[in-house]
């Protein structure tokens, strides 16, 4: 009965969201674009990595990695409204104009990687099936979609990739609502039995350094900060916080639903399609349903950082460059990797670089926080070095999961 209904019920999520009052949405279409980065490739992994590392706990450590990105994610919104301003201006003092200008270097090198990591992965799963999802076929297939955002961001902007990423999105919510609904429906058959969990990694060392790793998951809130052209603060402040929680909640809420599927995953080594097996425990249609959203996943969040590259330059250039031509560049630096180098091999750069970009910009809010009313305590200043020192640990200890 689940195989027949959990479809349904995916297609009429996607109707309701497909909705022009919906579509048509200023709000929605600026949560979007954090929503589609934050929900990208982690989502396939996150349940069995930390089935392996806590067992039983699992839950616990997914929610300790989304409190610590809401928290980032202050950060990130206290520059939006206090930093960007100032930055406009050009009334930042240096050191804190050095400051951006370091972390925008970091994210910038991460975006490029990370659009080229998701649809290398994109081009796995879809080849994988005729198998073809390793080599040469994957890199084409890669270079082709590349070349579609780049060509479609130069000619239609930023309005037509959010439009391309809205539909990926809302074909991608459809599905996860789908999963937690028959993940849902197999554990109250069961009774919620963790018999079969596995009992967690012992190495509490080992642990810390991959959970500091997953918080790149979660990452893509930042997006945000660079749809400045599209969205005026108090909404990208507003959406972002909806991104977060939303996002958060189906993460937790997935984890949370999944541990007792944990013990069917086989071996050690975990992958994307560790949970895709997982899932078609409980309702075979679920394994389809989640190629479909991974497939989805990876293609909303390469839109979503393209997006947020776009404006990272158009920011940077100080609107010499506007985003839409900046699209192409980051198109064709994302091919050039994609036929140069191993992206398994490089992604924990990429993981080091995310972090090193919000301890920045952490370093940039302590920075201004002096100059800011309803800043100038010590618990303020405190709450930002604390934040600090934990992206210190991600930087120098965390291991990635790529």
């Amino acid at each position: 009965m689940s195989n027949l209904i959990l479809p349904i019920v995916a297609l009429i999520v996607v109707g309701v969201l497909f909705f022009p009052q919906i579509r048509n949405n200023v709000a929605w279409r600026a949560t979007v674009t954090p929503l589609a980065s934050i929900i990208g490739s982690g989502f396939l992994v996150v349940a069995p990595i930390l089935g392996h590392l806590l067992g039983t706990r699992a839950v616990l450590g997914m929610l300790l990695i989304v409190i610590l990105a809401y928290a980032i994610g202050a950060v990130i919104r206290f520059n939006i409204r206090h930093a960007e301003p100032r930055l406009e201006k050009g009334d930042l003092a240096p050191g804190a104009l050095w400051t951006e200008r370091l972390a925008n270097m970091a994210l910038s090198l991460a975006y490029v990687i990370s659009v080229a990591f998701y649809l290398r992965l994109l081009s796995a799963f879809a080849l994988r099936g005729i198998g073809l999802g390793d080599g040469t076929a994957a890199d084409l297939l890669t270079t082709l979609i590349l070349a579609f955002i780049g060509i479609v961001g130069w000619w239609r902007g930023l309005d037509a990739l959010e439009r391309l990423e809205e539909y990926s999105v809302s074909v991608k919510l459809a599905v996860i609502a789908a999963v937690l609904l028959g993940l849902a429906v197999f554990d109250w058959q069961q009774g919620f039995d963790l018999s079969q969990a596995p009992g967690g990694e012992t190495d509490t060392w080992g642990v810390m350094r991959l959970l500091a790793g997953l918080l790149l998951v979660v990452q893509g809130f930042e997006t945000s900060r660079y749809l400045g052209s599209a969205y005026d603060a108090e909404l990208r402040v507003l959406t972002m916080r909806w991104a977060q929680w939303l996002s958060g909640g189906i993460y937790v809420v997935f984890v949370l639903l999944a541990t007792p599927l944990l013990g069917f995953i086989e071996g050690s080594h975990v992958d994307e399609t560790a949970v895709i097996d997982l899932a078609a425990h409980a309702a075979w249609i679920l394994g389809p349903m989640l190629v479909l959203a991974a497939i989805m996943s990876q293609f909303s969040a390469a839109v979503a950082d393209t997006v947020g590259a776009g404006g990272l330059v158009e920011e940077e250039s100080r609107h010499r460059v506007i985003d839409r031509h900046a699209y192409p560049l980051v198109a064709a630096l994302a091919i050039a990797l994609v036929w140069s180098a191993n992206l398994f091999e490089i992604i924990s750069l990429a993981s080091r670089a995310f972090a090193l970009y919000y301890l920045l910009q952490t370093l940039l809010a302590w920075q201004i926080s002096g100059r800011v009313a309803g800043c100038v305590g010590w618990r303020c200043r405190t709450a930002l070095g604390v934040v600090g020192l934990l992206l210190a640990f991600v930087v120098i200890f965390g291991k990635a999961v790529g």
